[in-house]
This record gives structure tokens, C-alpha cells and sequence, in this order.
């Protein structure tokens, strides 16, 4: 099934070899070879459901950065013209 593809897939990513997940879980290294090429095309820039999260997170703490960062620019030329 789906999770069993994927669990096979995250290890795989985390290191394991095709032939060790094969011997492993008594599953053809070919059909893992077909899983992860199909894998690849669904999810072309090759990340992970975790990475994708990261990376959304991530661009979220950076806009919210970059907005005080322009709130600190705009009240230092405020303070700066009244002194």
C-alpha cells in the first residue's frame, strides 16, 4: 500500500540501499526502483512532505522578519527627522 511505499522511500532517502530495503522487506529491487522513479516525477524538485513544511514555515518566519524589519526602518527615520 501508499505507507508502505512511502516507509520503503524514507529510508531509502535516509541513507538505506535499494538492495538492503529488498532483502529487508522481501520486495524486488526493481519495483523499488520503479516506486522512487515515480516518486521522483510526481515530486520533481525531489522534497519531501517534511521539507515542503519546513520550507512554508520557514518563507512565513522570513516575511514576518522582513515586516519588522521595515517597521524598525520606518521608526528610525521618524525618530531620526524629530531629534
Amino acid at each position: 500500500d501508499a505507507a508502505f511505499k512511502a516507509k520503503i522511500l524514507e529510508l531509502h532517502g535516509q541513507g538505506r540501499t535499494v538492495a538492503s530495503l529488498a532483502a529487508s522487506f522481501g520486495v524486488n529491487t526493481s519495483v523499488i526502483y520503479q516506486w522512487r522513479r515515480k516518486a521522483a516525477e510526481e515530486n520533481p524538485c525531489g522534497a519531501s512532505k517534511a521539507s515542503e513544511e519546513e520550507v512554508k514555515d520557514l518563507r512565513k518566519q522570513l516575511r514576518e522578519v522582513e515586516l519588522e524589519r521595515d517597521i524598525l526602518k520606518k521608526a528610525l527615520g521618524i525618530f531620526s527627522r524629530q531629534a
